[in-house]
């Protein structure tokens, strides 16, 4: 019965294979130009790839915490990848997908409940709070793939422009959960080493961490900063700006596009 149980709860849910779904038939339709728009392919498949990709990051955090010590991330459905199995669904999918649809920045979720006086050992701490994070690299360098490896050939462009604005969105993703603010993945690895004092002065602070990210994010300066990083590793990763910008206008397909990134209709 107990092994019954433990399968039941590693079972992946329906929900996000739904999801899963809907990403291969759309990148196909982008793949393949079957689709009659372009640009509402490419916003599917990016937004369903998203979403996947939150759904990966938050059962790495789970499933690194099972194994430093919390048994009780099964119980909560945290094992399935079902997004609506976290604390927050809200925080963890809703806001990120509005944030991708409105400014194409991938904004760090935060929803699986962690019972942390279960775990023992700071590097475990630090492992599980880096793994979410480690999962958007994963995802990444996964979306690049094609590009590093010089392998673009007979690549359609629309399903070039939507890796690279997807990569993009994983690079930003990555690079703001690890940046060490508190209520960001980033400060969850370095907590276990501060002072108890330290902990305890930060922690009333951690639910406006998020906030002050992107209100330092709307000054010009920090905002090119930021950008630059991610455009750099994009661009180590063999990606142009040019195609993640085309990216970024082919998803917004409601938008009048600026005619340098026009692609063959189906």
């Amino acid at each position: 019965m107990g092994h019954q149980g433990a399968r039941h709860e590693r079972r992946i849910s329906s929900v996000f294979l739904g999801i899963f779904a809907v990403m291969a038939v759309t990148g196909w339709a982008v793949w393949t130009g079957y689709s009659t728009s372009t640009g509402l392919a490419v916003f599917l498949f990016v937004t369903s790839a998203w979403i996947v990709s939150l759904c990966l990051h938050e059962y790495a955090h789970a499933r690194t915490a099972l194994h430093g010590g919390d048994l009780t991330v099964g119980a909560k459905g945290y094992l399935t990848l079902n997004p609506l199995k976290y604390t927050h669904a809200l925080l963890s999918i809703v806001l990120p997908v509005v944030f991708v649809i409105l400014g194409g920045i991938g904004l760090p979720g935060g929803a699986v409940f962690i019972e942390r006086d279960r775990i023992r050992g700071r590097w475990k701490h630090s492992l599980i709070s880096a793994a979410g994070p480690l999962a958007n690299v994963a995802f990444a360098v996964v979306c690049t793939a094609p590009f590093w490896l010089d392998a673009l050939d007979g690549v359609p462009l629309a399903f070039r422009y939507a890796l690279g604005f997807l990569a993009m969105l994983q690079v930003t993703a990555a690079i703001l959960n690890f940046l060490p603010v508190p209520g960001l993945d980033g400060y969850g690895v370095i907590e276990p080493w501060l002072s108890y004092r330290v902990r305890r002065e930060v922690e009333p602070l951690a639910p406006f961490g998020l906030i002050a990210v992107f209100a330092l994010l709307w000054i010009p300066g920090v905002n090119a900063v930021f950008f630059d990083a991610v455009y750099g590793v994009l661009s180590a990763l063999g990606v142009s700006g040019l195609e993640t910008d085309c990216g970024r206008e082919l998803y917004r397909f409601w938008q009048e596009g600026s005619g340098f990134c026009e692609v063959p209709q189906g």
